[in-house]
């Protein structure tokens, strides 16, 4: 098995689970939006309460974007953009830090057993076409 894709077009397995993985994650991202700004307008700080709120809903945004572009060339390395911002996110909100653990492990997870899943997938299929190609010739 080659390293982890940083660029290029998915199998269809893969990229279904990476999309679900990242509207997962953007859901988690929106909560953490509003963590941030309750703990910076606990701390006194109502100014950077709604901007952390707006850069929490926008990386939330961006989650939800790269899960749709996943089927593209683009899409896994926005997706690995979506993971990075996350640990940077947890500069924030340190509890961030076990939503990056947790994401960044299921992204990596998904992206192996998804092409593992391909390759049987398209072996099955590759088998069938045989065997219904050599059941025609009799």
């Amino acid at each position: 098995m080659r390293g982890l894709p940083l660029y290029g077009r998915q199998g269809k397995l893969t990229f279904r689970l990476l999309a679900v993985a990242l509207v997962g994650q953007a859901v988690l991202l929106s909560f953490f939006a509003l963590v941030a700004r309750g703990l910076a307008i606990a701390d006194d700080r109502s100014g950077d309460g709604s901007r952390l709120f707006w850069v929490g809903m926008g990386l939330a945004a961006f989650s939800l974007v790269a899960g749709g572009l996943m089927r593209s060339p683009v899409g896994i390395t926005l997706g690995w953009l979506v993971q990075v911002l996350t640990w940077v996110s947890a500069w924030l909100v340190p509890a961030m830090v076990g939503v990056g653990v947790v994401f960044t492990a299921l992204w990596v997870l998904l992206i192996v057993q998804g092409r593992k899943a391909d390759a049987t997938l398209a072996r099955r299929e590759a088998e069938a076409a045989a065997a219904g190609g050599s059941a025609g010739a009799d």
